[in-house]
């Protein structure tokens, strides 16, 4: 009975080591699994994130610009902003005039043009596209020593157009009245013209023209007998921006509606010359941070 009770305990101990070792190769497979699902995840996500960098396309080459002088100051932070966060972009900004940066444009021979005024039928026939990425006011300035601090879209009229010559007809000194205005191909000018009335009876033949706005504003404020208008980006002390019609020449009286004299910035685009990096940088314009620097320069936003 011994011999066999104690055959009986070597038979228990056999059955237990071989369902313990059992147990320990079905828990080492069960783990070798589970890591090995670990493991293909881990491939999974590594080749999607290899895959999506692979997607991105890193920003490169040169865009040309032509047009309006009067989005410089605007303009010139918006491409120091892109070229910075793309260092290998390079764009080049040439102010030629509003018509002419929509003519190249239409002729592809810019990137893109700037416009700081509508475009017109003709143009947008021609294949000229655009979009607003900043509005702007037309301040009428004259020398800081005026008297003559208001004046109404009517009197605009007459000055330009030579029926008022003298500035005690306006409420000044007896003085004669030197007409300073943009080249005709100005967007300022045409902007200028059109909000006044001033396009349907055309501008007196006596006045100096300039090709940008900063040359205008500094000739008037050599002058004590000038007037002038120029892009509300151009305001200083250097120069009195005067009320029209009761408005104050600021951002919030163009918001209001209030000041008269007000017109977009607009980016023109030729469908068929649009590349990828171009589209780009008109994004950044749009964008809230380019928004941002629209008004940081002066510039009313387009929301």
């Amino acid at each position: 009975m011994k011999k066999l009770f104690t055959i009986l305990i070597s038979l228990t101990l056999a059955f237990a080591l071989v369902a313990c070792g059992s147990d320990s190769k079905k828990g080492t497979e069960g783990q070798t699994q589970s890591q090995k699902d670990a493991d293909k995840s881990s491939e999974e996500t590594t080749t999607e994130a290899g895959d999506n960098e692979e997607a991105v396309v890193d920003l490169a080459g040169e865009i040309v610009i032509t047009g309006s002088t009067s989005v410089a100051s605007i303009l010139g932070e918006l491409i120091n902003e892109f070229e910075a966060y793309n260092p290998d972009v390079s764009i080049t900004y040439t102010g030629t005039g509003s018509s002419a940066g929509i003519e190249d444009a239409i002729n592809g021979v810019n990137d893109l043009g700037v416009a700081s005024r509508a475009l017109k039928d003709e143009e947008i026939s021609k294949g000229a596209g655009f979009e607003v990425f900043a509005w702007d006011g037309i301040a009428v300035i004259v020398h800081p020593s005026n008297e003559v601090s208001e004046l109404s879209s009517e009197d605009i009229l007459k000055i330009y157009s030579g029926e008022i010559t003298n500035w005690s007809e306006v409420g000044g000194a007896d003085a004669p009245i030197n007409l300073m205005s943009r080249e005709a191909s100005s967007g300022t000018r045409g902007a200028f013209e059109e909000l006044t009335g001033l396009e349907d009876v055309g501008m007196t033949d006596d006045h100096s023209e300039f090709s940008s706005n900063g040359s205008l504003q500094i000739a008037v404020e050599k002058d004590e007998n000038a007037i002038g208008y120029v892009s509300f980006t151009y305001i200083d002390d250097t120069v009195k921006a005067l009320n029209v019609d009761g408005g104050e020449p600021t951002t919030e009286s163009v918001l209001s509606e209030s000041y008269p004299l007000a017109r977009p910035f607009n980016v023109v685009i030729n469908e068929e010359n649009y590349s990828d990096i171009a589209k780009a940088f008109v994004d950044f314009m749009l964008s809230e941070e380019g928004q941002e620097i629209v008004v940081n320069e002066g510039g009313i936003p387009i929301e």
